[in-house]
């Protein structure tokens, strides 16, 4: 992340819920000065207020980068008193859900450089992924810094087209809930089968994280992965002969799954 410009112009962080603050902590122990951060939240934490960054105080006149961290439903308050940003001095960057890059366009000119991203809640332990995309003016040195800025969260990712930030919403956006579901019902299976419900939950978070720090960090697929630990006969496979049944099974469930979330990202896109 290029901390000398930052520092020099200044960083305005729009929102300082969970998700601005697990940024603002990324970045506060990469090394940028608490006094190059202003945050506009209306109900800081005490987290936050410890920071030293400019709290509520009057923004730079052009900063380098303006981070859009606010609910969408604040969206239409909250932008028309950054207006006097927009043009092509400060670059914007969203990482509010559902709001499209026309919306931004609209209340700070054509003229303004936007990225939209879609970050996921791990972000809040460092372990997110950020898919984003950047207007007609957005440069490749934009994208740069915010790859930079949003990479103390996690991965980042970047699309061809705004279109996929949809699809991105199904899978990452929204992903760690069925992931959470998953935990919720494998232990409450575990439970169904004689095991003590406190136990059960143990088994069932270590599995789903383990198993997904292995999926990340081996060489082999996933795929791979699921045939290295199934015997034939044993017990994954008449596991697996449920999960992967086509019509009853995770293959089906997951798509109609995906394909919702996907539908809905559209539907809140459009307004």
């Amino acid at each position: 992340m290029d901390m000398s410009r930052i520092a020099a112009q200044g960083l305005v962080l729009l929102g300082c819920g969970k998700m601005g603050s697990a940024m603002l902590a990324g970045w506060l122990s990469e090394g940028l000065p608490a006094s190059s951060v202003w945050v506009i939240e209306p109900y800081p934490s005490d987290w936050l207020r410890a920071q030293g960054v400019h709290l509520n105080e009057t923004l730079p006149g052009e900063p380098a980068i303006v981070l859009v961290a606010v609910k969408p439903q604040m969206m239409v308050d909250a932008l028309p008193g950054l207006q006097i940003l927009g043009g092509g001095r400060t670059l914007f960057v969203s990482v509010a859900a559902g709001t499209p890059i026309g919306t931004y366009e609209e209340i700070l000119g054509d003229a303004t450089p936007i990225i939209r991203a879609m970050p996921n809640t791990p972000a809040a332990i460092g372990r997110g992924i950020t898919a984003l995309i950047g207007n007609t003016y957005a440069s490749e040195e934009h994208l740069d810094l915010a790859d930079g800025l949003l990479a103390a969260v996690g991965q980042t990712v970047r699309l061809d087209n705004e279109g996929q930030m949809d699809a991105v919403t199904g899978v990452s956006g929204s992903g760690p809930a069925y992931v959470f579901h998953l935990i919720e019902t494998l232990a409450a299976a575990g439970e169904a089968q004689g095991l003590p419900a406190a136990l059960s939950m143990q088994l069932a978070r270590a599995t789903v994280a383990g198993a997904g720090a292995l999926a990340e960090s081996a060489e082999e697929s996933p795929c791979q992965l699921r045939v290295n630990v199934t015997s034939p006969n044993g017990t994954t496979q008449a596991a697996l002969e449920v999960l992967m049944h086509e019509t009853q099974g995770f293959p089906d469930l997951l798509h109609r799954a995906v394909s919702a979330a996907t539908e809905r990202s559209k539907e809140l896109s459009r307004g």
